[in-house]
């Protein structure tokens, strides 16, 4: 079965004739706006509302900046002006605490951590490369338990006959 792949899924669609929702409700609100302030104010006081409030609408339906939508520039401006901004020209040095960055002595023991015999064996059985769960001889894919066993069963004693090609000299040391 052939199924067509939804293209231009970015694009809004057009509802309103030539405009997309969007538009239609920007526009909508804007020219709402602007005659309750003829109405109420008249033509030459609500000159001084409908203009700037006809020209914002206008820009909010259609007005792109940088090919992103006014919208989202002018959310973008009040995010900024109201989230906290803190400007540092040089960087002062800071003081320390003494628990993160105290210097060792230079005779001071380091403690390195251990792995226990149990996260080793993990590690030694997630590392192997000669053995793996998934291979055909091993039927398939095996809990670590089955795969264990079927290691103690394997006859061959020399421990280093997993590596095979190497010449012998190299297997003896």
């Amino acid at each position: 079965m052939q199924y067509q792949v939804p293209q231009f899924i970015e694009i809004e669609d057009k509802i309103f004739g030539p405009l997309t929702f969007k538009q239609f409700v920007f526009l909508l609100g804007g020219g709402a706006m602007c005659y309750l302030a003829y109405r109420f104010l008249g033509f030459f006081l609500g000159v001084f509302i409908i203009v700037p409030v006809g020209a914002f609408s206008l820009a909010l339906a259609f007005k792109k900046i940088n090919n992103r939508p006014f919208i989202a520039m002018l959310e973008s401006a009040v995010r900024y002006v109201l989230s906290e901004k803190l400007y540092i020209w040089k960087k002062g040095e800071r003081e320390s605490k003494g628990t993160d960055t105290e210097a060792l002595a230079p005779g001071a023991l380091v403690s390195l951590p251990r792995l226990s015999e149990s996260r080793l064996k993990d590690l030694t059985w997630s590392l192997d490369i000669n053995e793996s769960i998934y291979s055909k001889e091993h039927g398939g894919l095996k809990n670590r338990e089955e795969l264990s066993n079927t290691r103690k069963k394997k006859e061959n004693p020399d421990e280093l006959s997993a590596f095979k090609g190497l010449s012998a000299d190299l297997l003896r040391q």
